[in-house]
C-alpha cells in the first residue's frame, strides 16, 4: 500500500479505493404484436415502420411471422420504453379502428 508524507511529518497509509458496486442492468422486455383475423397486414407493416422504426423489408418479415406464428417480436426495451411502445401501438390501432394487440414480457 503506498504511503505519503503529511505536512507534519507523519505518514498516512490510508488509501481510498473505489467501491465496486454490483448494479444489475435493468430488466428488459420484449414487445410483441399478436395476430388477429381483422387487422390488415399492410397496417401491421405501417405500425412496425412508424412506431418501431423498422425498414419496410424488416417490418414485412416481422408481419409475416405474426401472421404465420401468432406473434412477432418488435423489439427489446427497458420496461418504461416497452410500456410506451405498447400504448402507442394500441392507441394507433384503435384510432384506425383495428383490434391489433401488442404485449410485453420480460426477457
Amino acid at each position: 500500500m503506498p504511503t505519503r508524507k503529511l505536512s507534519h511529518g507523519r505518514e498516512d497509509s490510508a488509501v481510498l479505493e473505489p467501491k465496486k458496486s454490483r448494479v444489475k442492468p435493468p430488466p428488459m422486455f420484449k414487445v410483441m404484436v399478436l395476430n388477429d383475423d381483422y387487422t390488415p397486414m399492410d397496417f401491421v407493416v405501417v405500425v412496425l415502420e412508424r412506431i418501431f422504426g423498422m425498414a419496410r423489408e424488416t417490418a414485412t418479415l416481422v408481419m409475416l411471422k405474426v401472421h404465420r406464428e401468432g406473434k412477432g417480436v418488435c423489439g427489446v426495451y427497458p420496461k418504461d420504453v416497452a410500456a410506451t411502445k405498447v400504448e402507442q401501438v394500441t392507441a394507433f390501432a384503435r384510432q384506425h379502428q383495428h383490434p391489433l394487440a401488442c404485449v410485453m414480457e420480460e426477457t
